[in-house]
Parts: structure tokens; sequence; C-alpha cells
């Protein structure tokens, strides 16, 4: 997602959310440091919200 999207206040894809969490394991070697396992729990967190918004969407 770009910068200026976040700046409008624009709520990211669950995709897009999980393609940052992909990237993650793909940057760490799939083993997380600690500084990276928050990260990841935070995407987390951002994801599901991002997959109910999508439901509700849908609905």
């Amino acid at each position: 997602m770009s910068p200026d999207s976040e700046a409008l206040g624009s709520v990211p894809s669950a995709h897009e959310v999980n393609e940052r969490i992909r990237a993650l394991w793909r940057r760490a070697g799939g083993k997380l440091t600690a500084q990276q396992r928050s990260e990841y729990e935070l995407l987390v967190v951002e994801w599901a919200a991002a997959v109910r918004g999508e439901v509700v969407e849908a609905a």
C-alpha cells in the first residue's frame, strides 16, 4: 500500500495485509526476531479487522 493511501485514511484490504505478512516472513527467513514478532502480531490484528470489514461490506 502506498503512503498516500495510508495518509488519506484508507483501510487496506485483507489481501494487502496478507501480502505484508508474507513479506515479513520472507525477510525473516521463517524465524522472527522479537521485534518482527511484534510487527507480525499487529499485522494479524490488522488482517482480522480487514477480513471483518470485507465480510460486512459483502453482506
